[in-house]
């Protein structure tokens, strides 16, 4: 899109402007586009001014246009996510996009395409032109793209090329408190891009138990906190967590059959758990009926990505109960939660953990911390009720642990010896892996001969850091046109790549 061809805004959203373009005195133009608004887009401005980021709009956008670096904390529902990257790119429209446009990461490629979708929808413009996404093997923009979203692991591989981000102004890291491997390593690099570019924007948003960590790190910086007005009422169990699944289906009957008005949240421990309460709540939901009404299980992230309008569909019967079933970390995801009346919350998840001695992983099934549970109240609304399968005095950990000290960091340390080369020398991570992980990457990658003597990246460990693999699967698939199995091999790397979702098909 060339600047000559965007008109220019004088006033706010909130103060329509007198067009010159022959529409009429009373028709607003979207200055993204140079066309009228819709009449849905004023539908969607009267949702978007209800929510509680509206009120530190101005405060925000001060602080953006005088500081380099911006920390916004609160829930998703409070509309960080949708109104954030908006607002920033009408900041940079204002300075006529010198310095770039917007990007805004999320740990999660539906999450990414779902927001893309939804804000789309709000700025009034065309899904794929102005606002657009990119996730794993699928790209949604053009040359007139001015807000991208898309995963942090896709902004990194983004980096390889273009080390300084030179063509945004504003880089929006959402879910930061989440701590993926991915998220780190960008603040970790931001921090230091962020001295070569003094023009750049950098904008991030979490929640509060994150936020004094960020500061610490990142020095003297502008904090916006959003406020949530209410508290739900908390019953806590005063038994132990070890039957917490059926402990969980037997509640969802329970409240079922109470008759209370209001859709059902149950957090599990693991996607497996999720796919298997869906299929006993499915059957038991088909033998209720009558007064009570059917129970719908909906999966809140399906694997194969289903659309996030599943969430807001009415069931057939107007006594239906929704029940979404949803897995550790996607508390703060962005979906419409408004129906929402009771959450149940098992407290445990299971995660991977990988042991640089024996150079596996292997599942733990531990604690949820705290921030996920204050995340996880604040969906039952005002007038809700947030169950929890666990004792009010259990110990449970302040933060999220970081994914960085817990995963194998080979492919990690792979590609910071290739920014090595673009030119960034250091990442200063706020948490850094142990000396030991880093022993056993720097091993593998000499055994895997990416490194040449001085312990810099060699020829093939270029070629290594292209492939989005890890790095024995590149090394095997740069090895199978040797021995002339590639197709093989191919197969082979892509169902590894994707065992997760394999396995949850059968």
């Amino acid at each position: 899109m060339s600047e000559e061809s965007i008109p220019q805004k004088s006033e706010s959203e909130d103060c329509p402007t007198e067009d010159s373009f022959g529409f009429g005195d009373d028709l607003e133009l979207n200055q993204f586009d140079g066309l009228p608004f819709s009449s849905r887009y004023y539908k969607l401005l009267k949702e978007r001014k209800s929510l509680s980021v509206w009120r530190v709009r101005c405060e925000f956008e001060d602080a953006l246009a005088n500081n380099q670096m911006v920390i916004v904390s609160g829930a998703a529902k409070t509309g960080r996510s949708t109104q954030i990257p908006q607002w920033c790119a009408e900041f940079c429209l204002s300075a006529q996009y010198q310095h770039g446009m917007v990007v805004c990461t999320q740990t999660s490629g539906q999450q990414a395409v779902g927001l893309a979708l939804r804000v789309a929808d709000e700025m009034d413009v065309n899904i794929g032109h102005e606002v657009g996404y990119t996730i794993p093997l699928e790209t949604c923009c053009s040359s007139d793209t001015i807000l991208r979203y898309c995963t942090d692991n896709m902004l990194l591989r983004e980096m390889m090329s273009d080390p300084f981000l030179e063509s945004y102004g504003v880089i929006v890291i959402d879910q930061a408190h989440e701590r993926t491997v991915g998220t780190d390593v960008l603040l970790g690099l931001l921090k230091d891009v962020l001295v070569q570019r003094p023009d750049l924007r950098v904008v991030v948003l979490t929640v509060s138990p994150m936020e004094d960590k960020l500061l610490s790190h990142f020095g003297d910086m502008p904090s916006i906190r959003l406020e949530v007005s209410f508290a739900a009422d908390v019953v806590h169990s005063t038994g132990g967590s070890k039957d917490y699944f059926y402990s969980a289906l037997r509640l969802v009957l329970e409240i079922h059959r109470t008759k209370e008005d209001g859709d059902v949240i149950v957090f599990f421990a693991s996607s497996e758990e999720v796919d298997c309460a869906y299929r006993i709540l499915k059957k038991e939901g088909s033998r209720q009926g009558g007064e009570l009404g059917r129970v719908v299980p909906v999966i809140l992230c399906p694997p194969e990505g289903g659309s996030p309008s599943v969430l807001t569909e009415e069931p057939n019967s107007k006594r239906s109960r929704k029940i979404f079933l949803a897995t550790p970390r996607e508390e703060d995801m962005w979906w419409p939660a408004e129906s929402v009346s009771f959450v149940v919350d098992t407290g445990v998840q299971k995660k991977m953990v990988y042991n640089p001695r024996i150079r596996a992983s292997s599942e733990v099934l531990g604690p949820i911390s705290r921030c996920q549970v204050q995340l996880r109240r604040q969906l039952s609304g005002a007038a809700g009720k947030c169950f929890c399968l666990y004792p009010e005095d259990g110990q449970l950990p302040s933060e999220n642990c970081p994914q960085i000290l817990e995963a194998n960091i080979t492919p990690t340390v792979l590609f910071l010896k290739r920014m090595e080369i673009a030119g960034l020398r250091q990442c200063d991570f706020m948490d850094r892996p142990g000396p030991e992980g880093l022993m056993q990457a720097l091993e593998e990658l000499d055994y895997l001969a990416a490194l040449d003597d001085d312990g810099n990246l060699s020829e093939i460990g270029i070629i290594m850091s292209e492939i989005p693999l890890d790095p024995q699967l590149a090394k095997a698939l740069l090895a199978s046109c040797e021995f002339d199995c590639v197709s093989e091999m191919l197969t082979i790397a892509a169902m590894l790549s994707g065992y997760e979702e394999i396995g949850r098909s059968f």
